[in-house]
């Protein structure tokens, strides 16, 4: 079996989008203000389900309120996206005992667009059968630089997206190219729903993997995972981001990132290009998920094979 996701609806500017919490505490900041102001500019009217705000430790509140605020994000009858605040952790706790809503010809899918630890949301989606966005969530929407914000809307609005361009691996045995169904994501987060209700056929798949604050040692820990269950024979391609937030410590023997990078995945024998410009601490630009996309690890591209529906 493999992903066969339905695109959402393009957005027109007026319409109304729901803004959730579904995983860490936001915490008031300029950057949470900034980001809806960036949306509101658009000319969209958002609306800020209740709690949003809410703190239960490390998290946004508990569990059944934070399920509650997506479900009524979900429901909303003229909500046509779902806008996250922020990532953090607690996505995954919401997939328990969950059902995404059906959609049909009266009751479309709406958009979900998030990244980090909003993955395991967007996963599940995709699992059953509703393409999302990894892309900014609310805090790092006006961060982005002009070119990034331009093609998360171009992509929401128009089903227009433009090719990425990275670092190819074809000097190492990783050459060619390949098409496939794309699961972008946070490792950490995807290693995590290995093996859950929430992962997602992984047959004819494309990852697309970044990452914050994990040690060379954990990230292999991660990949090994992957290797060991035998999730790795059945991908056709992967694409990576930045692996950012860390720094060695003085004196302690280490890997780079590259190098464990290399060293877990060079051996596929799939095309695999690096260095693309997404994840935390840095350009984040948007990825559809559970679509159709081609890489070229000779030309070091990820591009689209649907730019209009």
């Amino acid at each position: 079996m493999s992903l066969n996701c339905l695109l959402p609806p393009r957005l027109v500017p007026g319409a109304l989008l729901c803004v959730i919490s579904p995983s860490g505490g936001l915490q008031p900041s300029e950057q949470f203000d900034q980001g809806l102001a960036v949306w509101r500019s658009r000319g969209y009217k958002l609306h800020l389900c209740e709690g949003y705000d809410a703190r239960w430790g490390y998290l946004a509140g508990r569990d059944a309120h934070r399920r509650q605020q997506l479900r009524a994000a979900l429901n909303h009858l003229d909500c046509k996206a779902v806008l996250c605040s922020r990532g953090g952790y607690g996505g995954t706790r919401l997939l328990e005992d969950w059902v995404w809503p059906v959609v049909s010809e009266t009751a479309p899918p709406k958009w979900l667009i998030g990244f980090s630890d909003i993955t395991s949301l967007l996963w599940s989606q995709a699992k059953h059968g509703v393409s999302g966005v990894h892309g900014p969530v609310l805090t790092t929407l006006a961060g982005e630089p002009s070119w990034s914000q331009n093609r998360l809307f171009d992509w929401v609005e128009k089903h227009k997206i433009a090719p990425m361009r990275g670092k190819g691996w074809s000097t190492v045995g990783c050459g060619g190219a390949t098409t496939g169904v794309l699961l972008p994501g946070n490792l950490c987060v995807a290693t995590h729903l290995l093996g859950t209700d929430a992962e997602p056929p992984l047959c004819d798949v494309i990852l697309a993997f970044e990452d914050v604050g994990e040690a060379p040692y954990r990230l292999d820990r991660m990949l090994t995972q992957w290797r060991s269950m035998g999730k790795l024979r059945q991908v056709r391609g992967i694409a990576l981001g930045r692996f950012s937030g860390w720094e060695p410590e003085q004196g302690k023997p280490t890997l780079s990132v590259e190098e464990v990078m290399r060293d877990r995945l060079a051996d596929l024998g799939i095309p695999i290009v690096s260095d693309l410009p997404f994840g935390h601490d840095g350009e984040n630009a948007a990825l559809p998920v559970g679509l159709p996309v081609r890489l070229d690890a000779d030309a070091g591209t990820l591009s689209w094979e649907c730019d209009s529906t």
